[in-house]
């Protein structure tokens, strides 16, 4: 390989070729045509001294040597990035940037607004995408750039990823302001016969691992309705003479409601903040990640 013609552009095509394995995307995400992307990729070839990408069935499929190739190419890149971005002051009155923050509908619930507002009364030209955290395709997400920030569970986490403990969460039980048979002196025999509102993430199920820890007491729940958000709950239990288990910040303002302390201790979960190594020395990264640290510590109080 002759180094005096190195292109870097050229290793960035690579880069987005190797993650998309497929020219189309990596053209799209390149800004580039797709007969630019093919003819770098011919030219890489002849760089390397191999194909790199083999047709597939769907997409393209790297070879041996460009799977090798892959994360010493990551890492350089993103040093070559952070060269360019960090010697600059970041100043949130002035910056114009783009988040993209993943987590669950009850951590958007709880704290995303106060995080919105925040962020943009500080840096009016911020601007906030939020969606959905898919725990399994995080690492993946992040690593291409499609998600800059999650807020969730960090035993969840891939274990690659930075994290940033937040706060500590905990169940309470929540039925209808004038449910009468909910009460703090409550045993476990009386919250089995209640008729219960689960939340199963994937869908579907009538089970949780607060049905696993009752099956070890010997207790069997009566569970009568499985919703997939937790958003819904606290409307579903409003007006009817269900209850359900749900995490105590999302019920902390709600008078419509009675609250009481879940008959099941030590029912909780912790709540952090997870980053990709390529944007830990990013100085607006950085910045962002201070303020949420901040505003959540305000929040969850």
């Amino acid at each position: 390989m002759d180094n005096k013609r190195l292109d870097l552009n050229l290793l960035a095509t690579l880069e987005a070729l190797l993650e998309e394995q497929n020219v189309t995307r990596a053209a799209a995400r390149l800004h580039l045509s797709q007969p630019a992307v093919s003819a770098q990729l011919s030219r890489l070839r002849d760089m390397f001294n191999d194909p790199l990408l083999i047709p597939a069935h769907r997409g393209m499929m790297p070879t041996t040597k460009a799977l090798e190739l892959l994360t010493p190419l990551r890492i350089a890149l993103d040093q070559v990035r952070e060269t360019l971005i960090t010697h600059q002051h970041f100043e949130p009155a002035q910056a114009s940037l783009t988040i993209t923050i993943a987590c669950t509908d009850y951590l958007q619930a709880v704290i995303g607004l106060a995080v919105m507002n925040e962020l943009r009364r500080q840096a009016p030209g911020i601007r906030i995408a939020i969606r959905s955290l898919e725990p399994p395709r995080l690492e993946a997400q992040m690593a291409r750039g499609e998600v800059d920030l999650a807020l969730m569970t960090p035993e969840e986490a891939p274990k690659v990823l930075r994290i940033r403990p937040l706060y500590d969460e905990n169940y309470v039980l929540v039925g209808c302001w004038n449910h009468s048979q909910l009460s703090e002196e409550m045993t476990i025999e009386e919250y089995v016969q209640l008729e219960h509102v689960i939340v199963s993430l994937s869908g579907g199920d009538f089970s949780t691992q607060v049905d696993q820890v009752l099956q070890t007491l010997g207790y069997r729940r009566n569970v009568v309705l499985s919703t997939s958000s937790f958003l819904f709950v606290p409307e579903i239990v409003a007006h009817s003479r269900f209850v359900a288990l749900v995490p105590r910040r999302l019920v902390a303002q709600r008078s419509d409601l009675k609250v009481v302390e879940s008959p099941i201790k030590s029912l909780g979960f912790k709540v952090g903040m997870v980053w990709h190594e390529r944007n830990h020395g990013h100085s607006a990264h950085r910045w962002v990640r201070e303020q949420i640290a901040r505003i959540v510590g305000c929040v969850s109080k």
